[in-house]
């Protein structure tokens, strides 16, 4: 009989081993990569993180933070906010949310923060809320009213009113930024020649946001989380101090020096927010 050497015994063992670990590993599918189940599939997948952004901006406002989130596996949208009023946009984020399956994570920035907190209400998916340099109203209030709670909001001096045609024939109003203003008030820590193209491709929200009367609020029965833009000269960060308060947020986190887009000048300190929301929410 041919005889192994001790040593020869334990070589061939640890490339079993190896090889037996990579063959595991091999049947693993990247989804449950991605969500970061164990071999027992006992974690939860990890939730759908929805981002809403507010007036004057598109989705691509989020593409610094949805970067760092689909690296590290979330199932990512940022939804097109149509800016028509907050009964239009929360009907038709609320259709959005409706046709996704599991667990969400919903985001919203300046005036799409009050957008989710009346979209989310009574939807058992959605699991946190995430307010980023935005306005949460509570049931009844106007967003006309809170931005005026306390003193240092530039954005109704800076605004350029545009009328526009209704399908009945009736007359609204579109809100602009001035350009000549656009980076002072909405964007003064990020270099001039990305506010001037973001200035000139930015998308008016009507008139009627800032008299809508807000719905229900979802924050009184979803967990909420809130990021503060220490230097917001749109929304002032006392105001968003106070509503985060008021919405009993169970973690605030606030960037001193941060403009109102704080999502593009600090997405990093946005994602963390969101990558913490979520782990909670599992």
């Amino acid at each position: 009989m041919e005889s192994v050497d001790p040593r020869q015994k334990f070589t061939l063992g640890a490339a079993a081993l190896v090889l037996a670990s990579a063959a595991a590993f091999a049947t693993l599918t990247p989804a449950a990569l991605a969500s970061g189940d164990d071999r027992h599939g006992t974690r939860p997948p990890k939730p759908t993180v929805v981002l809403v952004h507010g007036g004057f901006a598109d989705a691509s406002n989020w593409n610094g933070v949805m970067a760092r989130l689909q690296n590290d596996g979330y199932p990512v949208m940022a939804a097109a906010n149509p800016l028509r009023g907050i009964p239009t946009d929360a009907a038709y984020i609320a259709g959005v949310l409706r046709s996704i399956k599991g667990p969400i994570v919903l985001v919203g920035h300046s005036y799409g923060g009050a957008v989710i907190t009346n979209a989310a209400a009574g939807n058992p998916n959605v699991k946190a809320l995430v307010h980023v340099a935005a306005f949460v109203p509570d049931q009844g209030e106007k967003l006309g009213d809170i931005i005026n709670r306390h003193p240092g909001s530039e954005t109704r001096a800076a605004l350029d009113p545009v009328p526009f045609s209704n399908p009945d024939g009736t007359t609204g109003t579109d809100l602009y930024v001035r350009p000549d203003c656009f980076r002072d008030v909405f964007a003064a820590d990020l270099p001039r020649k990305e506010t001037a193209l973001m200035a000139a491709g930015q998308h008016p929200f009507s008139a009627s946001s800032f008299e809508d009367v807000s719905g229900p609020a979802a924050w009184r029965t979803i967990p909420s989380y809130g990021v503060v833009a220490g230097a917001d000269k749109a929304i002032p960060a006392a105001v968003e101090r106070w509503e985060y308060r008021r919405a009993g947020a169970r973690r605030v986190v606030e960037v001193p020096g941060a403009s109102h887009v704080v999502m593009i000048s600090h997405p990093d300190v946005v994602e963390r927010l969101v990558e913490e929301t979520a782990t909670a929410s599992r």
